[in-house]
């Protein structure tokens, strides 16, 4: 009988591990391993048969790559926005009503802030399996419990605990630390130079805000990638309906015609309104992928929806018109 016959029957006739993420991996002399946790890369099969990754990602797997990558971006921009804010600017063509617009050091932090995280993007794919190329080799997303192997180690018997942490959606989990990584490295090498000409004094800030926004982004996805995985589609439409509403709502005048005339005018504004339009669609795209919705592109008709409820109702919103009786 040939080895490679007597291994499969060997494998066959072997009984599976305890537990969701033990396995076995096959040895030199023929003979398969204990139970255990699988190398990176795999994971147990049906037959606890630790098998390498081969899928390639979803499209609902990059949404969600996508978005844990444009998290960084947007609280880089709302730092340098805000820092920009804070301090007085001559004036440009675009100002109404004493309304600050884009100055040229401001937009070249924000292209800064673009370069990093593409440059960091791009890395981190290139670094992942197989490496220096733009495809990606993962094991797919079963189920929420895959995000959270070490809490699913078996004890047999109740005697001895196995320990079969592993990557079990390889490499959805750990790139994304690599990503924030390199995200770091680029921000302490791009920034401070720019900062330094740009903003001198408030380019800083945004510098050491970034500095400890990175870390605890890393560890909110330490802690909840599962869960970030299952509901990001949902959180970026409720951000992006709550953050454009606190936009207008920041605006002095509420008539219709004033906040239509200050967003189309403005620079600062009309950026601000395309990028919550960009995340809303965002949003809707990933809620039809992981929904398995019909006419995915009719929904994004339904993107300027709550720019234009806001704009529509605001005037009844007016606490001067609330009369007490």
């Amino acid at each position: 009988m040939e080895d490679a016959e007597y291994n499969e029957i060997v494998r066959a006739l072997q009984s599976p591990c305890p537990g969701l993420y033990c396995g076995r991996t096959p040895l030199s002399d023929g003979n398969w391993s204990i139970c255990a946790s699988c190398p990176r890369g795999s994971r147990p099969n049906a037959t606890s048969a630790c098998t390498p990754c081969v899928d390639e990602p979803s499209f609902y797997d990059w949404l969600y790559l996508g978005f844990m990558a444009l998290l960084p971006l947007s609280l880089h921009w709302f730092c340098i926005d805000l820092a920009a804010k804070r301090r007085r600017y001559r004036p440009c063509e675009a100002i109404i009503h004493n309304k600050l617009c884009f100055t040229r050091g401001v937009l070249v932090l924000h292209v800064s802030a673009v370069v990093e995280t593409v440059l960091a993007a791009v890395l981190a794919v290139l670094l992942a399996y197989p490496r220096w190329t733009f495809s990606l080799r993962s094991c797919r997303v079963q189920r929420l419990s895959d995000w959270y192997t070490m809490l699913h180690n078996p004890n047999p018997n109740y005697e001895h605990t196995l320990h079969c942490t592993q990557e079990a959606v390889y490499p959805l989990y750990t790139i994304v630390f690599v990503y924030y990584s390199l995200c770091l490295v680029f921000l302490l090498l791009v920034r401070p130079i720019l900062a330094d000409k740009c903003l001198p004094v408030r380019g800083k800030t945004s510098i050491y805000a970034a500095m400890y926004l990175l870390p605890i982004l890393a560890l909110l996805h330490a802690v909840s990638a599962g869960l970030l995985y299952y509901s990001f589609p949902y959180i970026t439409i409720i951000l992006s309906v709550i953050s454009s509403a606190a936009h207008f709502a920041f605006q002095l005048d509420q008539s219709m015609k004033s906040l239509v005339v200050t967003t189309l005018r403005n620079v600062r504004n009309l950026v601000i309104l395309f990028g919550h339009w960009m995340f809303h669609a965002y949003g809707i795209v990933a809620v039809a992928e992981l929904r398995q919705l019909p006419f995915r592109v009719a929904f994004l008709a339904l993107v300027p929806l709550p720019v234009v409820f806001y704009i529509v109702t605001a005037r009844f919103t007016d606490p001067s018109k609330f009369h007490l009786e």
